[in-house]
């Protein structure tokens, strides 16, 4: 067991509030070992076919429960609460949130990012674009029109609920993605809170400008979102403030990342070249590009990676996004029960050799990279009598497998160069039989480490 008395102790703690679950884990600052951790599931809410809602203060009470049980873990192990010197957030990103600044309280359910009701909000918005062109605002903010991105969410927020409209006349909107709204109430809420966020969850917006690191006016209007509503821009490592509430009281925020680019950071891609994929609820792939943005020919997404401190410069990265990876594990076990654990895909999949001709494209969302197909809806196909669960179970690993690769040869492409190696994380690595059909299928290493 570690020794508390051990001088120079240090920790810091990390919220990692994902779309299906809220953690909390607390590190070694000198081995980036994870001490403890909590995690606590989160309730999506499904009011209607592609509407995809999450309750802000269940996100919010999710973290207090998850800071304040893996305290009370690391307390038992004989550390002492005060070595922890520092707090970090990653966030689900584009999950986009609204609340009334004097009261505090939601507007509205937290849209996930995932959710297709903006559809009819991107044709409108489309008709403003010469052409129609998907790929109109790409320059200054690096992003495609689509239902993915907060901008668009936050415009049909104002379309059609009458409360959020209401608030935005009246000076009282605040809008913000999920590290917005935490470390809004962190850090005293209708008391002080700060309304900030970072470059990496500004950067999923469509509203900043890359070059600039800040709102863009021209952006803002396209949209018809009044920046008052915005949070103010920081780096992603600096001190936002100090947490008013839960047992960790008084210690300072000092860092936000989106998730993905958390992970990017995680996995020591900080050099040009290095790319990392994570296999979570989506796939995200992302390639560092160094302090050039570079604007994608394919189909692919344009991104801050991160800003290490407020003097230091942005590093950017090409990011691939599949909507549905582990989600379609879910479907499975949730909505058609073949499987009673996540775990079990494997065991099902690895009875078979193949999926003899079974293939499985899991658009639940539409089709994110490089396709932008809002409309695009999920097919088996290539059934016959000899099919079976299992595979039905090895196509799911397949799709995953497959649409990974569209994202690597895209990025290939856009970069001039082609991988050698990909680093992976995320809960679907622990399947070992996804990660040899994947590394059969791209042709190149793929781990948790190695020079990328």
């Amino acid at each position: 067991m570690p020794a508390s008395s051990e001088e120079g102790c240090v920790l810091v703690g990390a919220v990692d509030q994902g779309t299906s679950s809220t953690r909390f884990l607390i590190f070694n600052a000198k081995t980036s070992e994870v001490v403890t951790y909590h995690q606590v599931e989160l309730r999506q809410i499904l009011p209607k076919e592609g509407w995809v809602e999450e309750d802000p203060m269940e996100i919010l009470d999710t973290v207090k429960v998850c800071i304040d049980q893996a305290v009370e873990n690391l307390v038992g192990l004989g550390y002492k609460q005060a070595d922890i010197k520092a707090v970090g957030i990653t966030n689900q990103r584009e999950t986009t949130i609204v609340w009334d600044k004097t009261t505090g309280k939601p507007l509205y359910n937290a849209i996930v990012w995932l959710d297709l009701r903006t559809a009819s909000t991107i044709e409108d918005l489309l008709k403003k674009t010469p052409g129609n062109d998907q790929d109109f605002l790409r320059s200054r903010c690096g992003l495609p029109l689509a239902t993915y991105f907060s901008a668009v969410k936050l415009r049909w927020l104002m379309d059609n609920s009458e409360a959020v409209r209401k608030a935005v006349e009246d000076g009282r909107c605040m809008f913000g993605t999920v590290d917005s709204w935490l470390v809004w109430n962190l850090t005293g809420g209708t008391k002080g809170g700060q309304h900030i966020t970072d470059v990496t969850n500004a950067s999923r917006t469509m509203l900043m400008n890359l070059s600039t690191l800040a709102w863009d006016d021209s952006l803002c209007r396209f949209f018809d979102i009044p920046k008052s509503v915005l949070p103010s821009i920081r780096s992603s490592a600096e001190v936002y403030g100090h947490l008013s509430d839960t047992s960790l009281k008084g210690t300072k925020i000092s860092g936000i990342l989106g998730d993905q680019q958390a992970a990017l950071v995680g996995q020591s891609c900080f050099h040009v070249g290095q790319a990392k994929n994570t296999y979570g609820t989506g796939c995200f792939l992302l390639y560092n590009t160094g302090l050039k943005a570079v604007e994608s020919k394919t189909g692919l997404l344009t991104t801050v990676a991160y800003q290490l401190g407020k003097n230091k410069p942005a590093v950017y990265a090409l990011e691939g996004a599949i909507a549905i990876a582990g989600a379609c594990v879910q479907w499975l076990r949730d909505n058609l029960g073949l499987i009673s654990t996540s775990a079990e895909i494997e065991q099902l999949a690895a009875v078979v050799d193949g999926t003899h001709g079974c293939y499985f494209v899991p658009a639940f969302s539409g089709l994110f990279c490089p396709y932008w197909q809002n409309d695009a809806r999920g097919i088996i196909c290539g059934l016959t009598q000899f099919t079976n669960k299992n595979h039905l179970a090895r196509a799911v690993l397949e799709a995953v497998c497959f649409q990974t690769r569209e994202l690597l040869d895209a990025m290939n492409k856009d970069s001039g160069l082609d991988l050698t190696s990909v680093r992976v994380d995320g809960g679907m690595t622990v399947n070992g039989l996804l990660m040899q059909i994947q590394a059969d299928l791209l042709g190149i290493d793929v781990g948790e480490s190695g020079d990328g």
